[in-house]
């Protein structure tokens, strides 16, 4: 905790970034109020210094919010105030969470809550990266043990330059969205998306992200350097020899069995079994140790499962380290969606659903910045029954909407514009079983999903998880790995992309020392692991298809001038509600001339543009028209040729007899047939009774 003030400041790329402690918030256990430009970011962190008897994980909750008075906005809705996380919310939370999460003490059991509160927000600065800087300040400048300092980025490219924390303005420009953390020694975080980006490009935006956390590591030491902070002492869980060597005898052997049992669900009640009888015969032994029987357990499993990969090549499902599990693929799996497919890797299996709608199915996006829109999502669902469980069903949790974002990440440079393409996209992947990297099943599933619904993407995307298994100088890659891979290894390297290069990235690393190289292997065989699911999933579909499903909303565009635009909507919107009512479809018009017409009913489409042709046709000379007496005058008649277009009927061409009176020859209401003789510079259209005869 800082008891006297501080304010410093640091240039990074000519972007000024502060960070102020010691007057705001001061009771929380660390605070950093962190401003860049005029984005400003309150990140507190609280601890309860009481462990929870039984406690054996570490209870560390971060939360991101951002608060609309900070962009001197109100709130939409009824209620006026912050209600739930926002997906903005959510992700960011997930950002400010994992990189910090591997670098508390290996028996760091106290409560702990980060909180990042966004108070000002400029039109240039995202805040999530002052979030960051934040969030290890509160941490290093508190008295928690945390092997900090950390910091994150964000790497744009524009024109082939990498830039640091590129504006809103300039991310629109980039065709690179990376976001970086970790500490001077290690990256522990990156996630990102790409326009196909080279794998070699990708390491050096890595690299360069890294350069500039190490200059704000460095920023961040200068000022602890010259504070004294007392740090908790947090004592070694005790794990006595004896007792590790009395269940390493007792267990070693039937443990390794239970490991190398192929099926998933049988694996985990065999280890889980033999953990129990553990725990029962030991409890008895070794009263009041039944945390540290259980954690030797766990070291046993993880060494048994890391010295069968290194030593011996060996996992735990029998494949090699380049192995990918069999793959099955099925497409037009629910009659009634427009586009769906099921994509099975091993015991990881997957029904994406796609469904299009229209620009009126836009979600709307209402955030302190700006009110958005987004036209494709993907939206991913875990349920209990895909790992075998028994648990209640709630709304989308941080994992759900992480992995619905990396999709969507993944897949948005294929996506073809609104100009090419003006549906709205929702795709819903249903996990129906799970044995790790049910996200990438996600992204491979979309894929088949989306071609079935007839989109016509730029290249099909496949996605693939990569794990690590690092002792010393031995190093192993995995391709395409299982959960207790995940769980018992040094790093989940989740990459999608095309055969071209990579769309999206996540990679998050537990362990400090991973190298250049080793990322550039681990690349290189995800590419390679990549395309070969990308050659399997393209037997099933190798192209979207010609046609959307029957009951798809069609669409058709037209484009009127501008100036037509208001005859269009009318009076208060009156003849674009009369035209919707009458016809059955949803109509969207911009001030450009274009107009969407969307219906499921051909019938429905034509009666609209049918309506619309009407309103919009211009005169031709020459044309002959059946119109309506509007106004008689003395000097001729003015004739409704079209809704909302008049022409005049001089009395010389009434008739090919002189007519006198023009009231004696028609009447308002009359129809007849004229003839087009002329329109001027200005419009004026002539027209003629008697050459229409």
């Amino acid at each position: 905790m800082i008891n006297n003030y501080i304010v410093e400041s640091f240039d990074l790329d000519g972007k000024k970034i502060t960070i102020e402690a010691g007057r705001l918030a001061k009771q929380a256990s660390g605070s950093a109020l962190v401003t860049i430009g005029k984005t400003k970011v309150l990140v507190t962190t609280c601890v309860n210094k009481n462990i929870k008897e039984g406690i054996d994980f570490m209870p560390l909750t971060v939360n991101y919010v951002e608060k609309f008075y900070s962009a001197g906005r109100i709130p939409g809705g009824f209620f006026k105030r912050e209600g739930r996380a926002t997906e903005k919310e959510v992700l960011t939370s997930r950002f400010l969470d994992r990189p910090i999460r591997p670098l508390f003490p290996e028996n760091y059991f106290l409560d702990t809550q980060v909180i990042a509160t966004v108070v000002s927000m400029d039109e240039e600065n995202d805040p999530d990266m002052a979030a960051m800087l934040g969030v290890s300040f509160s941490l290093i400048s508190s008295e928690i043990p945390f092997n900090g300092p950390t910091a994150g980025v964000r790497v744009g490219r524009i024109n082939g330059e990498f830039i640091v924390n590129p504006t809103y303005q300039e991310i629109e420009k980039s065709d690179t969205h990376l976001v970086i953390a970790g500490s001077s020694d290690a990256i522990t975080m990156v996630e990102g998306s790409f326009d196909e980006l080279d794998e070699e490009v990708l390491l050096s935006a890595i690299n360069f992200g890294h350069n500039k956390i190490k200059e704000l590591a460095a920023f961040q030491k200068s000022i602890i350097d010259k504070l004294d902070i007392k740090k908790i002492e947090i004592p070694l869980q005790d794990k006595p020899e004896e007792i590790i060597e009395k269940i390493r005898e007792n267990v070693y052997d039937e443990l390794k069995k239970c490991i190398l049992i192929t099926s998933k669900q049988e694996r985990n009640e065999a280890v889980s079994s033999l953990r129990e009888r553990t725990k029962t015969l030991f409890s008895e032994i070794y009263p009041d140790n039944e945390n540290v029987i259980y954690a030797v357990f766990e070291d046993i499993q993880k060494d048994i499962l890391r010295n069968l990969i290194l030593d011996e090549g060996k996992r735990i499902d029998g494949r090699g380290l380049k192995d990918i599990r069999p793959i099955t693929c099925s497409i037009d799996e629910i009659p009634m969606a427009h586009g769906s497919a099921v994509f099975t890797r091993g015991e990881t299996q997957a029904l994406v659903v796609t469904t299009l709608g229209t620009k009126f199915d836009e979600q709307i996006v209402d955030a302190p910045e700006k009110e958005s829109s987004k036209r494709f999502m993907i939206h991913y669902n875990f349920p209990p029954f895909s790992v075998g469980e028994v648990a209640p069903l709630r709304g989308p949790g941080r994992r759900e909407i992480g992995h619905g974002s990396l999709g969507e990440k993944a897949l948005r440079y294929v996506i073809p514009s609104k100009d090419e393409f003006p549906y709205t996209i929702r795709i819903v992947s249903e996990i129906l079983e799970s044995n790790g990297s049910s996200s990438q099943a996600t992204i491979c599933g979309a894929t088949l999903s989306l071609m079935d619904a007839g989109v016509p993407i730029k290249s099909p995307i496949a996605g693939i998880a990569m794990g690590l298994i690092k002792e010393n100088e031995k190093v192993a890659i995995l391709t395409d790995i299982l959960g207790d891979e995940d769980h018992l290894g040094d790093m989940d390297f989740k990459v999608a992309g095309t055969r071209n290069g990579v769309t999206a990235l996540q990679m998050d690393i537990k362990i400090a020392g991973v190298t250049d190289d080793i990322l550039r292997k681990a690349l290189a065989q995800a590419k390679e692991g990549r395309i070969t699911i990308l050659d399997i999933m393209l037997k099933t579909i190798n192209e979207p298809k010609k046609e959307l499903a029957a009951n798809a909303p069609q669409i058709i565009t037209i484009r009127v001038k501008p100036d037509k635009v208001r005859e269009i909507i009318g009076q208060g919107g009156k003849v674009i509600k009369g035209i919707i009512e009458k016809s059955g479809a949803k109509i969207d018009i911009d001030d450009t001339g274009k107009v969407n017409i969307y219906s499921s009913d051909k019938n429905s489409l034509d009666i609209a543009v049918a309506m619309i042709n009407d309103i919009t046709q211009e005169a031709e000379i020459g044309k002959i028209y059946y119109g309506k007496v509007r106004k008689i005058m003395d000097f001729g008649a003015f004739v409704e040729i079209f809704p909302g277009t008049d022409g005049l009927v001089h009395i010389s061409q009434l008739d090919e007899k002189r007519v006198e009176n023009v009231s004696d020859f028609l009447k308002e209401g009359d129809e007849v047939k004229v003839k087009v003789l002329d329109i001027d510079k200005a419009g004026k259209i002539k027209l003629s009774i008697k050459a229409a005869l």
